[in-house]
């Protein structure tokens, strides 16, 4: 893949993303936002309640705290095996 095809990917997916909220699922008055947290039946929590601390290993062995992440995205991965 090239530059250029990688820049075109990106940027139709961008575009689709951005269209989400505002497709024609979105009610009269509702903001894009609340449109996209409907569209993927999610319920949206009345306030914001703080991630639990915690310490895990990154790829290099070396401990990361959440605290050390403060202000960046963070995107955790959860599995299970029942």
């Amino acid at each position: 893949m090239t530059a250029r095809s990688g820049f075109r990917v990106a940027l139709v997916s961008l575009l689709w993303l951005a269209s989400l909220g505002a497709g024609p699922g979105a009610r009269a008055g509702e903001d894009r936002d609340a449109a996209l947290w409907r569209s993927l039946n999610l319920i949206r929590p009345d306030r914001r309640v703080q991630a639990p601390s915690f310490t895990l290993p990154d790829l290099a062995g070396r401990q990361v705290r959440l605290e050390d992440l403060r202000g960046r995205v963070v995107m955790l991965y959860f599995w299970a095996t029942w």
